[in-house]
């Protein structure tokens, strides 16, 4: 028990229990791959195992850190195992969480320039990194916020508040003057332009869906129509989001022509490669950019395939002054004297994380040659799984494998409802806790997702993978897909 009841944990003893924590966390990532992917808990078990109140008294570091292991780590799951390739695989390094101790010991609010000199001025310098490695124009300046969903919601306000209809003061609610504001994207692209419109008061009515071609990227001539129609029927287009690398299959829209559109009818064009931005680091895929100096706001989220902590995306905007102008409030105590940038005028938070110390501390660590190595073979990996499963008999790829994202389904011969099959057979994967997939609906079949972005990740990973669908499609083959 402890006895201190004034101050902080003394000295001695967090010096002790840090080097047990580092240590901790080196042999967690040393034997993650022993552990179970998902969590193999059942839903409140965690929940049911705490006691309803907080303790009266302060207890021992020691009891707590064998709670973590008691209690905390049956119910992770463990998005930095090598076998977790659900969703869009993403994994932390150990220098971001480095760099994360220090954000953390900080405890800076990058709100005043006064108050956060440090975050203030690492990140513009981080992010100017960040867009050279990327090849953006120099004309895009960065702003960091936590996710994507965030990053697009200032996006779609900036292009809301461009539009000059005074709507930072008056308003949409009780106007009769407003049009139906219309915002455009494709069928595939993420839910956060849903979520930002709602937050936006925008109304899901705003939203135009675009059908996708065969490569599932958005159909510009439908764009085009669709514009066309909304200003004869006397509604007011005022944002397209395109995207490179969509999140069900990694599809990249056409930018250039995108943006064509957008310029003739004067709207503001946002670009969501949120996962795939990581890997513009390689100059042999940033033809996926043509077109992407027209574009008005870029997202990217170095945490889904940058090897930095979650969570960090980061907003370019090409007019920095409209961002601050769409969001920019200051109350009289936060007024300065000196002429300078605070980060509170560039969003709806007031403070911020010191986000930037840890991606700065993973792109000096790794440096650019490190990073791209890292993302071509990742790369690799999902090529090689690829041709794997087009050598199959038993699977077929259902989209082009662009990035470190494979699209493919089990089609074994004999077996009718194949969408039933592939439910199951990744279920009874996922359970195991020996990997993790996730999936998707593509012309309307129930389709696979393996993604590869794990800085852990080797090819014996993938074929350990690859060897458990072979032998699930077997069994299931063999009992004529009855249950087992």
């Amino acid at each position: 028990m402890k006895t201190n009841n004034l101050g902080d944990m003394p000295k001695e003893e967090f010096r002790r229990y840090g080097h047990q924590l580092v240590d901790w966390i080196a042999d967690y990532f040393e034997k993650m791959e022993d552990l179970p992917v998902l969590s193999q808990i059942e839903p409140n078990s965690l929940r049911d195992n705490l006691p309803d109140t907080a303790p009266e008294k302060g207890e021992d570091f020691s009891d707590i850190f064998k709670d973590v292991d008691e209690l905390i780590m049956p119910a992770v799951t463990h998005w930095n195992h090598p076998n977790f390739h659900g969703l869009f695989s993403t994994s932390t390094s150990s220098v971001g969480v480095f760099g994360e101790m220090l954000t953390a010991a900080f405890d800076m609010k990058a709100m005043l320039w006064r108050t956060s000199p440090a975050s203030t001025e690492l990140e513009p310098v981080v992010l100017g990194w960040l867009r050279r490695m990327m090849n953006l124009p120099e004309v895009f300046d960065g702003i960091i916020y936590d996710t994507a969903s965030v990053s697009t919601l200032h996006a779609i306000a900036m292009a809301r508040e461009k539009l000059n209809l005074d709507i930072r003061k008056k308003g949409m609610s009780g106007r009769t003057d407003l049009p139906l504001l219309r915002i455009y994207c494709s069928e595939q692209t993420h839910s956060s332009i849903d979520k930002a419109v709602l937050l936006l008061g925008l109304g899901t009515d705003a939203i135009v869906k675009i059908p996708v071609n065969d490569r599932f990227e958005m159909d510009t001539k439908q764009l085009r129509q669709e514009i066309s129609d909304d200003i004869m029927r006397g509604h007011k287009p005022f944002c397209v989001v395109a995207t490179i690398g969509t999140t069900s299959t990694t599809a990249v829209d056409d930018v250039e022509k995108i943006a064509e559109i957008c310029r003739r009818n004067e709207i503001f064009l946002h670009v969501d490669m949120a996962y795939a931005g990581s890997a513009m680091v390689l100059p042999e895929l940033q033809h996926h950019l043509k077109g992407i100096e027209k574009a008005d706001s870029i997202v990217t989220n170095p945490h889904k395939w940058l090897f930095t902590p979650f969570d960090l995306s980061v907003l370019y905007v090409k007019d920095v002054d409209l961002l601050k102008q769409t969001f920019s409030l200051i109350a009289e105590y936060l007024k300065v004297t000196e002429s300078v940038t605070n980060q509170m005028d560039y969003g709806i938070q007031l403070g911020r994380r010191f986000r930037s110390l840890k991606l700065w501390f993973v792109m000096r660590y790794f440096g650019q040659e490190g990073l791209r190595s890292r993302i071509r073979d990742h790369i690799r990996l999902a090529q090689l799984f690829t041709i794997w499963v087009e050598m199959s008999e038993d699977f077929e790829i259902m989209s082009e494998t662009t990035f470190s994202l494979v699209c493919f389904r089990a089609c074994p011969k004999g077996i009718e409802d194949l969408d039933v099959l592939n439910e199951r057979i990744m279920n009874e994967l996922n359970a195991s806790g020996e990997a993790y997939l996730s999936h998707t609906k593509l012309n309307g079949k129930f389709t696979l997702r393996l993604s590869v972005g794990s800085i852990r990740v080797e090819e014996r990973h993938l074929k350990k993978v690859w060897d458990l669908l072979r032998k699930k499609v077997s069994r299931k083959r063999a009992k004529g897909h009855k249950e087992e």
